[in-house]
C-alpha cells in the first residue's frame, strides 16, 4: 500500500516542508523523500494538535 502523504499549505509555500502520513505515523522531509521516519502514531497526533493550538 502506498502511502498517502500531507504538507501544509503554508511549509507548500516556503520550500521548506515536512510531509506526514499520520495515520500510520511516518514523517519524511520533501527534499529527502526516500529517508522515512517511524514514529508512534498517537504521539505524532499529540504534537499536531499542540502545533495547531499555538
Amino acid at each position: 500500500m502506498a502511502l498517502r502523504w500531507k504538507k501544509s499549505s503554508k511549509s507548500v509555500e516556503s520550500g521548506s516542508c515536512v510531509e506526514v502520513a499520520s495515520h500510520l505515523g511516518a514523517v519524511r522531509d520533501s527534499k529527502n523523500p526516500e529517508t522515512v521516519l517511524d514514529v508512534d502514531a498517537v504521539r505524532l497526533r499529540a504534537f499536531v494538535d499542540a502545533l495547531k493550538s499555538r
